[in-house]
């Protein structure tokens, strides 16, 4: 297919399947987390606001959830299938981590989500916020041992090899190697500020409608206070996370900048476009200011970092894609503290609910931290490269022996239903958000609620021809 090899196809095959599933995870941690909120607050303040809030977002993440489980087991069966060499060669880490993940973190989920979603009405409100936190921290636990696994690969510490396979002989260094704490937070951080903005737009698009409410105020006030908070500790941590990768992937570092080579006593100058050419080994068009990429890389004035072509050219990531796909997560992220700011001062300023041009670029905004979150992973993921086990195996060493003519075929079979499946699961999700929250004086279990729900999905129970964008009352 298109001149690509069967090692290409299986790279971009999942990287196709793992982009669709980080979306749903992303959401869940972040929904998760805010219902806790949404709950708690009910509960304090017995505000109604709260109790509508939560039934309409429990919904949103009923379908969320439902196809984070479906897109989770497809990219899981991958390892055995198109990875088979990696599976063998690494499987006594990798397949412990990801077990525990179950054992722990769905069990977790599983145990209390039918009583999250479905018992309102069913238990007293203490069980059922219990639940509600519960399932919130499953998700964060299985957010844990999915990037302890994936940080292993990365930095990988704690093992030996005997007879050509990986042997753990430290579980503690396995799990918190160099690079877990800083990636996991950094996720963490990222789902926080992808589901605030998903929030903040929802309620944007409600008020731009003329749909003006206490519930709907109250989604958008939430989700700028979110934003204020996490925008700048992202910021923060991601300098940690890029410390921490030029000390154990310094290769990574200057495919991310464009960086070639050092000239003696010449600091490293900030690369703010230009186009990395690996066959010339130079960065062409290139924009640069001087002294800044010292100062942020190494935080020093006249600071160097290694050149790629330091490295030998077969070790050498791409970095033409990954100096764009990391300038696209920043340019995302420095978005997201404007828009922060903005609704600040706005806010101040009492003109936050009804600022057309501010409620404009927060709708816009609406998928900005999904898109940072998928141009990081593929920044993380192809500035590893060559590696599959960073300095231990190589991706082509890791790949089963498939044919083109097999990658192709499956390759666009997952094109077409990947694109129907979750196409259909986005647009009813979308339509939830569209319809908006609604007072529900006996929470979302009345009469036809009577039966026992077996799926996540029953907790979205509207129909799709229902789901016409509503007006609700307006606050004079």
């Amino acid at each position: 297919m298109f001149g690509l090899t069967a090692l290409e196809l299986a790279r971009i095959q999942f990287g196709f399947t793992v982009s669709f599933h980080i979306i749903f995870p992303a959401i869940t941690i972040g929904l998760a987390s805010y219902l806790v909120v949404l709950e708690g607050f009910w509960l304090w303040k017995r505000d109604p606001v709260y109790r509508d809030l939560y039934h309409f977002w429990s919904k949103i993440f009923a379908v969320n959830f439902a196809m984070g489980v479906v897109s989770g087991l497809v990219m899981a069966y991958q390892f055995g299938t198109n990875w088979s060499y990696f599976s063998s060669f690494a499987g006594s880490i990798t397949g412990p981590l990801l077990a525990y993940e179950v054992l722990t973190a769905f069990f977790l989920e599983a145990g209390f989500l039918g009583v999250m979603l479905f018992g309102w009405n069913r238990v007293g409100p203490g069980l059922h916020f219990f639940s509600t936190i519960m399932v919130a921290l499953g998700t964060l636990i299985s957010a844990t041992w999915i990037l302890a696994s994936n940080s292993w690969m990365q930095t990988p510490q704690g093992f030996e090899i005997v007879n050509d396979v990986v042997v753990p002989v430290d579980w503690i260094e396995v799990i918190f190697n160099p690079s877990f704490p800083y990636r996991l937070a950094h996720m963490t951080v990222a789902a926080y500020l992808s589901t605030a903005l998903f929030v903040g737009a929802s309620a944007a698009w409600h008020l731009l409608r003329g749909n003006d409410n206490n519930r709907i105020r109250t989604m958008l006030s939430m989700a700028m206070w979110m934003l204020l908070v996490s925008a700048p500790v992202q910021i923060y941590i991601g300098d940690l996370h890029g410390l921490n990768t030029l000390e154990h992937q310094p290769a990574k570092i200057a495919a991310m900048e464009g960086h070639w080579e050092n000239k003696p006593g010449e600091a490293v100058p900030l690369t703010l476009f230009g186009w990395p050419d690996m066959k010339r080994e130079e960065t062409l068009f290139a924009l640069n200011v001087p002294h800044l990429g010292s100062l942020i890389l190494t935080h020093k004035w006249d600071g160097q970092i290694p050149g790629l072509k330091e490295f030998a050219p077969e070790d050498r990531p791409n970095s033409t894609v990954v100096f764009w796909s990391f300038r696209v997560m920043v340019g995302l992220g420095l978005l997201m503290l404007l828009l922060a700011v903005w609704g600040l001062w706005l806010r101040w300023k009492r003109g936050l609910y009804d600022t057309r041009a501010f409620l404009r670029f927060a709708t816009v905004m609406g998928p900005a931290g999904l898109i940072a979150i998928i141009a990081g992973w593929f920044t993380t993921e192809i500035g590893r490269q060559p590696w599959v086990v960073y300095g231990v195996m190589r991706t082509a060493d890791a790949v089963s022996n498939h044919s083109v003519l097999a990658m192709s075929a499956t390759l666009a079979i997952f094109v077409v239903v990947y694109f129907i499946v979750f196409g259909v699961g986005t647009s009813y999700m979308l339509k939830l958000v569209a319809k908006g929250p609604e007072s529900e004086e006996q929470g979302p279990e009345g009469d036809e609620w009577s039966g026992r729900p077996a799926r996540p999905l029953s907790a979205a129970h509207e129909q799709m021809d229902m789901l016409a964008p509503a007006h609700h009352d307006r606050k004079g």
